[in-house]
């Protein structure tokens, strides 16, 4: 069924101009939470979360020769950084989308795949380390880029299918810049990582608050 609109007031009288351009600003601004979850400002800080973390990680592994692995008090904290990233990108988009029907409703379903993607990732990281794979791709080639290729591409397939080509176009660039990491070796990916995530997130975070402003 059709949604339909009450255009008379309380009174019975229509709606004047300033009413009606009123609830037409109100729908569009609906609308644009509901396709744009993430608020520009929560992605301009993501970025800056990839930046500090991929580069404190490039900083402590730069001069290792042969490379060992990145400094082992930046696992903590880039662990707690993630955790506190995933909540509130959740909770964003949820509310965001709340009472939202169809392809485009926030689901739990997608944080319980994206949480296993990245568990296996670890996983398989693991694995490589217990068979004796070198450091160079445990400790460096494999975390830094196989968590945005992962994870990249199948945000990107999940959004393409809720037809987000925004989202979806800016997911399938993190999986470029995963890509792109492997070709700098164990110690320029991360720096690869940083700067190409803060560089891609910035961009959408500007795209997002000019759509707003639209």
């Amino acid at each position: 069924m059709n949604a339909t609109y009450n255009t008379t007031g309380n009174n019975g009288n229509d709606f004047d101009p300033q009413q009606a351009a009123a609830l037409l600003n109100q729908t569009t601004q609906q609308a644009k939470s509901q396709l744009e979850p993430f608020p520009p400002w929560l992605v301009a800080i993501r970025a800056f979360l990839a930046l500090i973390g991929y580069g404190a990680i490039w900083l402590s592994v730069r001069g290792q020769h042969p490379y060992l692995h990145p400094t082992a008090a930046l696992i903590p904290v880039g662990i707690g950084v993630g955790i506190v990233n995933v909540i509130a990108v959740t909770v964003v988009a949820q509310r965001a989308t709340t009472g939202v029907v169809g392809r485009s409703r926030f689901r739990p379903v997608e944080l319980a795949v994206a949480v296993a993607v990245w568990f296996g990732v670890f996983a398989v990281m693991a694995a490589m380390a217990a068979a004796g794979v070198s450091n160079g791709i445990v400790y460096g080639l494999y975390p830094a880029a196989a968590p945005l290729i992962v994870a990249g591409l199948g945000w990107a397939a999940l959004k393409a299918y809720q037809r987000n080509w925004r989202q979806a176009g800016t997911s399938a660039a993190a999986a470029v810049v995963g890509a792109l990491s492997l070709l700098a070796g164990p110690r320029g990916c991360w720096l690869v990582c940083a700067i190409g995530l803060f560089v891609l997130m910035l961009a959408s975070a500007a795209v997002i608050a000019r759509r707003q402003r639209g």
